[in-house]
């Protein structure tokens, strides 16, 4: 006779099983939540850290160019081979167009790339201004700036008129001289409603806007900025056209491929001094949708600001109101995702265009703009992502958190200051070794030589490196197999710094000196 089944031991191991069960799935709960808690947000760092020497001396040494670079009356100079210049600009049209920057080695001041270095002036100093406080860089910063903007707002007499140049190209760069000795005939070129210029006034309305933020403790002035800012918006948006076509002899020098990105770039700062949202609503809407290029990772540049607006209207997302029904604003966050992508060296969608060292390259002239610019932007992106607590970046399926992103900016940061194929620093100053023969008229001059325009050539041919060191200025840079050549002064195409590259670089180190969050809001 068979023996029946024990119905008591079946149930006993079900109750081991349910048990083991039981245990299992605590254990892989436990290693999941220990998981995510690893993968979670970074803590939020708060007021300024310990400071980066590497940093920090480097800031202190690009805010220099700043001073260097000054036009007219100088006041508490503290460039021993620079003094006043340029004084009667503007006079003919009854203006004092004598501050501003000079552009670059030359005199002239070109008004497209000098709205630009406000504007990344401004926003560095927006963001990171307690970082550089704690270094003492912020009001030297404020003080360079404002002596842009004290220029912009004379060069603006009329709502429906802006000089957009001082100088003519030809003849500036026909001549090598101190700009404390220039003789040659300053003419002003200007846009209006007949020959406009849209990129150039939204790109001087941006410049006006954010500086508008930087200056609110001066409201007298913080709102003469915003009424030019908004003047010349209205004007850049109801005459639309290039003013590079409207100014033919400007594109040899500062040709503007399309005024959309400008437009877009000015709104986007209007909404941020203004709160207005119509000012945002034209970003969003039919205008974000006909300039915006969504989905199309760019560089940032003075030329091309769609990157910068991208970066700038994501920080509504992760800081402001975070409201997700505006369509429009999350392609802005989507499209700053893409070249935050594209910058992340093993991100599968890096991009190639680098050299073997690792530095973003796009362009043999001035080549050191758009890596820096680039680490520019995604130390920014990187303390969005710190400050809002966001854990990741998802990059095609591919997980990156904000120090991925600070990472990449060191490394470009790095680059320049020297971790590079040449072991050279290519921020004039810095480091043991740097450009000794800069394309820079007044550094290649010596203070007590007499020139005029054209027997000032010999300075440009000589052998000896520079009398004056042009410090603080950050070179073109390598060509794309990492070299540089070092002993050529007329080697324009490297050799050469601007005043925009400053403004960027400024920011980029501004943005590494200290670990911290960025500001809540700008206002």
């Amino acid at each position: 006779m068979g023996v029946k089944p024990s119905s008591r031991g079946c149930f006993g191991w079900f109750i081991v099983a349910v048990i083991l069960a039981l245990i299992i799935g605590a254990i892989v709960y436990t290693v999941k939540k220990k998981s995510e808690k690893s993968e979670g947000p970074a803590p939020i760092p708060g007021p300024p850290g310990a400071t980066d020497k590497k940093y920090a001396d480097a800031l202190k040494i690009a805010t220099q160019f700043f001073d260097i670079q000054k036009s007219g009356k100088l006041v508490d100079n503290k460039i021993s081979w620079r003094g006043d210049s340029a004084l009667r600009d503007g006079s003919q049209a009854k203006l004092d167009l004598s501050k501003g920057m000079y552009d670059a080695g030359d005199h002239m001041k070109f008004g497209f790339p000098m709205a630009f270095t406000a504007t990344v002036l401004s926003w560095a100093i927006l963001e990171y201004g307690d970082q550089m406080d704690v270094v003492n860089q912020l009001e030297p910063a404020k003080d360079s700036l404002k002596w842009i903007t004290d220029y912009l707002i004379n060069a603006h007499p009329e709502a429906n008129v802006l000089y957009i140049q001082v100088g003519d190209p030809d003849t500036d760069h026909g001549c090598w001289d101190r700009p404390e000795d220039m003789t040659e005939k300053r003419p002003l070129t200007q846009v209006n409603t007949s020959f406009p210029g849209t990129d150039v006034a939204a790109e001087t309305a941006a410049a006006m806007a954010s500086a508008s933020l930087v200056f609110k403790s001066d409201s007298t002035y913080s709102s003469t900025l915003l009424r030019h800012a908004k003047e010349l918006f209205t004007f850049a948006d109801k005459y639309r056209g290039l003013y590079s076509e409207s100014v033919p002899e400007v594109a040899t020098y500062y040709n503007s491929t399309g005024y959309g990105d400008e437009l877009l770039w000015a709104a986007s700062w209007l909404y941020h001094s203004t709160g207005d949202k119509s000012y945002l609503q034209y970003a969003t809407g039919q205008n974000g949708k006909l300039f915006a290029q969504w989905g199309s990772p760019t560089w940032f540049s003075w030329d091309n600001k769609l990157a910068g607006a991208q970066v700038l209207l994501s920080r509504l997302t992760f800081l402001g109101n975070k409201d997700t029904s505006n369509s429009g604003l999350q392609m802005y966050r989507k499209t700053a995702e893409a070249v935050m992508c594209g910058l992340i060296p093993d991100s599968p969608t890096a991009t190639k265009s680098r050299t073997d060292g690792g530095l973003i390259w796009v362009s043999q002239w001035n080549a050191l703009q758009h890596p820096v610019a680039s680490a520019f932007l995604a130390a920014l992106y990187s303390d969005y992502m710190l400050s809002s607590g966001t854990a990741k970046l998802s990059c095609n399926g591919d997980s990156y958190k904000p120090s991925d992103l600070r990472k990449f900016a060191k490394s470009q940061a790095d680059y320049v200051l020297g971790n590079n194929p040449m072991k050279m620093s290519y921020l004039v100053g810095y480091g043991e070794k740097y450009p000794q023969y800069v394309h820079h008229r007044g550094a290649s001059i010596p203070t007590d030589a007499t020139t005029g325009c054209k027997n000032g050539w010999t300075w440009l041919e000589s052998k000896e490196p520079n009398p004056n060191e042009a410090t603080g200025a950050l070179v073109g840079g390598p060509f794309l197999n990492e070299t540089f050549v070092s002993n050529d002064r007329n080697n324009s195409m490297q050799a050469e710094p601007s005043t925009y590259n400053s403004a960027l670089i400024v920011g980029l180190l501004s943005g590494l000196v200290t670990s911290s969050s960025v500001v809540q809001s700008f206002t």
